[in-house]
């Protein structure tokens, strides 16, 4: 089973209407890297899920990610981190 199959069957048993595809996935893996590389390991699916409520009120996916990856990605500059 791919990863893509996974979140449509996860879609399905929690009723989502949406179709998930593999840009979706991808969004979502890129983001968790982020924050697990750049803050913390748990960071990955805390910020992940915060993605999910910001998406679930109506923010634009992709803009959601992306605003949330450079916060991450800023963190680990302020912290001096070289990962």
């Amino acid at each position: 089973m791919t990863l893509v199959e996974w979140a449509q069957r996860a879609c399905a048993e929690l009723e989502l209407s949406e179709e998930i595809g593999k840009a979706d996935v991808d969004r979502v893996l890129d983001l968790a890297k982020d924050a697990a590389h750049s803050v913390v390991r748990p960071a990955a699916p805390l910020t992940t899920y915060l993605l999910g409520i910001a998406v679930g009120r109506g923010a634009d996916p992709a803009q959601a990610a992306a605003a949330l990856s450079a916060l991450a990605v800023a963190q680990a500059d302020a912290d001096g981190d070289s990962r």
